[in-house]
């Protein structure tokens, strides 16, 4: 057993080096939620402005549209890859718990297990980040952010508030990179 938990690590550290994300010793943080989230105001489409690099997203001009149906939220994501096509990715994201809805729980396919999709601040309109993190074997943890808007763009002052909850709950941010909104280059992502 001990040997297979070893190679299990090992696995898992070689496929972390080699991927866009990176990975830090100890336990997920745990900062605070958006309070008194509402699901309903947060539906609809959300543009991509910065993100903390991952494995699964490799293009530019990220969006995301939520809707709302019987209770679980619908999820699209779209991005532009360097060839010119677009990708695009179908899941589900739901409360685990009703009494935190904006602690939510997000899976694209069947059998794997759920990510984190914890929006830690949003004023619906405007702007939305989001934070994740898996913790792997207790010894390690992946973090994943985005800074979203409703807009292809947001103000700097909005982007260094947003920063800075990340930075204030121990959230690293050295990795953080914007993701092309240009209007022409994204011409091709659908409306």
């Amino acid at each position: 057993m001990m040997k297979a938990v070893q190679v299990l690590s090992l696995t898992l550290l070689s496929v972390l080096a080699v991927s866009a994300m990176t990975f830090h010793s100890g336990r997920c943080p745990t900062p605070p939620v958006q309070q008194s989230f509402d699901p309903t105001r947060y539906m609809g489409r959300w543009y991509e402005i910065q993100k903390i690099p991952n494995a699964f997203q490799l293009g530019e001009c990220a969006q995301a549209t939520y809707t709302l149906k019987d209770g679980v939220v619908l999820v699209l994501n779209e991005e532009l890859l360097a060839d010119g096509t677009v990708s695009s990715i179908e899941g589900t994201a739901k409360a685990k718990d009703p009494s935190e809805p904006a602690k939510l729980e997000v899976s694209f396919f069947e059998g794997v297990p759920p990510g984190n999709y914890w929006v830690l601040s949003t004023d619906y309109d405007n702007y939305t980040l989001v934070y994740g993190c898996t913790n792997y074997l207790n010894l390690f943890h992946v973090e994943f952010a985005w800074i979203l808007s409703r807009g292809r763009s947001l103000p700097k002052e909005t982007l260094v508030e947003l920063q800075d909850i990340l930075i204030s709950n121990g959230i690293k941010i050295d990795t953080l990179t914007s993701t092309d909104q240009e209007l022409k280059r994204c011409s091709a992502m659908p409306q």
